[in-house]
């Protein structure tokens, strides 16, 4: 159900309020939530599984990104979750594409690899090709 990416970074498809207990019991300790409220009818809201989240002991955030509405704001809210770095964390939005995308530009921008991100994310069956030139403008600094 969690694709690793990293020893300390998981992504997922849509997760269920009960998703978190098994998080939690796998040793996760943070969920990034990057679908946006109503995307999909039946779809649990952000607030139900910040609920959840809480209800199992993992802190929570609320980072949704629309299809083609990225921004520097999404990169930016992401690498700052990485970087407090208070334990293994989880993202997930409707397949894990989104999650994987703004774990590979959060850490680009912070001097990641593009090539050896893309490789991880790959690992992982998601394929960061169509973010390959942002990854690296990110991580020379131009964005």
């Amino acid at each position: 159900m969690f694709r690793v990416l990293t020893p300390g970074f998981a992504v997922a498809g849509q997760l269920q309020p009960e998703d978190m207990a098994t998080a939690a019991a796998q040793g996760y300790t943070v969920v990034i939530n990057n679908r946006p409220d109503g995307e999909e009818p039946g779809q649990p809201s952000g607030e139900a599984m910040a609920e959840a989240a809480q209800a199992a002991g993992l802190e929570y955030h609320y980072i949704p990104l629309r299809g083609g509405g990225l921004t520097m704001d999404h990169i930016d809210q992401t690498a700052a979750v990485l970087a407090e770095g208070k334990g293994p964390i989880l993202a997930y939005c409707r397949s894990g594409m989104r999650s994987s995308t703004l774990w590979a530009l959060a850490q680009a921008k912070a001097g990641g690899d593009p090539q050896e991100l893309a490789a991880q994310a790959g690992a992982a069956g998601y394929d960061l090709g169509p973010v390959a030139g942002l990854m690296e403008q990110l991580k020379q600094g131009n964005m």
